[in-house]
């Protein structure tokens, strides 16, 4: 099978997406043979929609299939089929079908996608948002992300997190959340309402970069939190396998935002992987990604209470917590890793492609 593979956010752009297209042509690259058409600048979007467009159409022919790696490249996979009538399957992550905007939910979600031959929907949540914007059901399929479990290095020690946040852990319990800081992801909710009811000795470590990250620092400020709450800013690929495999609980806290829905949720993932028990909320496609009292525990979004008792349970008991790190980890390579995962993409994308006379 050849493959076309087109990504507008791709590595070193840095994000859910950008990981996950990465990720996936390389699995796919594997399995069949590939061409990559990808933009790795976030400013060259605009001119990448265009420029993309015309050179698919130009190669297509070349190409069994062509595989958009979000719904934001519909117009270009309208275009394919228009001019050669290839298959086109995009990946769907939630917010490339939410995106407010009239002029996109007009043309994008109301002509280009509803176009294309089949939708890999990284949730059910994602799933059920195309089917009410008016995408066939019969289109979608639902396929989670996977990590590559060959890329979380080994343990890492204390003393390493220590230098890393200025400050001696001693016997204080540390809790992280890592990944974008956007509004969604209820970090400064999370300061606002639940740091309060951890005892003292809870240190709450955030990495990440966003636009959310004004409003953080005026809830740490506000609850004259600034000893117990380290916001890092941007982290390193190392240092953040390194806060994986230091903190002892990995929190989650998404609130319900309009308009910007949380796909999947890769980072509970990873933080499974390295043996942290993770607590999320039970909203969006997090729901998809963690599976309750196997790789990790769900809360109903915006229960301080609920949140705290769990955080302070899996804190006060060291043997629980390690032996539940260790059964979220077995259940992450036995469910999403990318060795099995990229094998039913490859199947989709595969029955995308209309079957020759003599095949």
């Amino acid at each position: 099978m050849k493959v076309l593979f087109i990504s507008h956010t791709y590595p070193p752009i840095t994000g859910g997406v950008e990981t996950q297209n990465y990720d996936l042509s390389v699995w796919l690259a594997k399995q069949s043979q590939i061409r990559l058409i990808v933009n790795k600048k976030r400013w060259l979007i605009p001119f990448f929609l265009v420029y993309s467009a015309f050179k698919a159409i130009f190669l297509a022919r070349n190409y069994d299939v062509i595989v958009l790696g979000s719904c934001l490249l519909g117009n270009i996979g309208w275009a394919v089929k228009k001019f050669t009538n290839k298959p086109v399957v995009a990946v769907a992550h939630g917010l490339d079908l939410t995106w407010k905007n009239k002029f996109y939910q007009s043309l994008w979600v109301g002509k280009f996608i509803p176009s294309l031959d089949k939708l890999i929907a990284v949730g059910n949540e994602t799933v059920r948002i195309a089917v009410e914007k008016g995408i066939a059901p019969e289109k979608i399929v639902f396929i989670p992300n996977g990590i590559d479990l060959q890329k979380y290095p080994g343990s890492s020690s204390k003393g390493e997190l220590e230098k890393l946040i200025g400050e001696e852990i001693g016997n204080k319990k540390t809790i992280l959340t890592s990944g974008r800081l956007a509004k969604r992801k209820g970090v400064a909710w999370f300061i606002d309402n639940v740091m309060p009811k951890l005892p003292d000795q809870v240190i709450y470590i955030v990495a990440g970069d966003g636009p959310d990250r004004e409003n953080i620092q005026e809830a740490i400020l506000k609850n004259n939190l600034e000893k117990r709450v380290k916001l890092l800013g941007y982290v390193t690929d190392p240092v953040r396998d390194m806060l994986f495999h230091t903190c002892d609980v990995f929190v989650q806290p998404n609130i319900e935002i309009a308009g910007d829905t949380e796909g999947f949720g890769i980072s509970v993932i990873e933080a499974a992987y390295c043996g942290i028990p993770v607590v999320a909320a039970r909203l969006e496609g997090l729901q998809d990604a963690i599976k309750d009292g196997q790789n990790g525990f769900l809360i109903e979004s915006r229960d301080a209470g609920s949140y705290a008792r769990k955080i302070n349970e899996l804190l006060s008991d060291d043997s629980f917590r390690k032996n539940f790190g260790e059964k979220a980890r077995q259940y992450v390579v036995e469910n999403y890793s990318w060795d099995k995962i990229s094998k039913k993409y490859l199947e989709e994308i595969e029955s995308a492609i209309p079957k020759s006379p003599n095949s």
